[in-house]
């Protein structure tokens, strides 16, 4: 039988839970990792259709994403393209980003893991006579060292 026990410590957690996975997971597919200078068409100010300059576009790369701007073409607009540089793993950039989107994905999974045994913890707070909320923290902490540490080294060696 399931009891539901909920305190505000317990459901704090699970939502924190949730959100924290949700953020790395939104972190993970971004393409806004390294941002570049602003670029204008031909270094010169180019005219937009309503006779006013044209915002400068900053492309931008993530680990396997990245943003650029189309060209455009005549009765086309320009705008900004983003979607995978990579098709597979072995497309991605370097070594060390291969690396980080391997310590990342193995720290997003944790996380969403702790995240979904987060929602059962308000009807049952042990198992095999431990706490779940120290197991789960102890995974919590795994995901953040592999999600941050691991992955900062890998990140400033690909940049060095």
């Amino acid at each position: 039988m399931c009891h539901v026990i909920v305190t505000c410590r317990s459901m704090l957690w699970t939502l924190l839970s949730i959100v924290v996975a949700f953020a790395e997971l939104i972190a993970f597919m971004s393409a806004d990792w390294l941002i570049g200078k602003a670029k204008t068409r031909g270094g010169a100010e180019p005219e937009e259709p309503s006779g006013g300059p044209a915002e400068p576009h900053h492309p931008t790369l993530g680990i396997y994403a990245r943003c650029i701007r189309n060209p455009g073409v005549q009765h086309v607009p320009r705008e900004t393209l983003c979607g995978p540089y990579a098709e597979n793993f072995g497309e991605i950039a370097s070594g060390f980003w291969q690396a980080t989107a391997i310590f990342l994905a193995m720290g997003i999974f944790i996380l969403c893991m702790v995240a979904l045994v987060s929602v059962f913890t308000m009807c049952v707070q042990s198992i095999m006579k431990k706490s779940i909320f120290n197991v789960c923290g102890l995974l919590q902490g795994i995901a953040g060292a592999s999600t941050n540490e691991f992955t900062l080294f890998s990140w400033t060696n690909a940049l060095s």
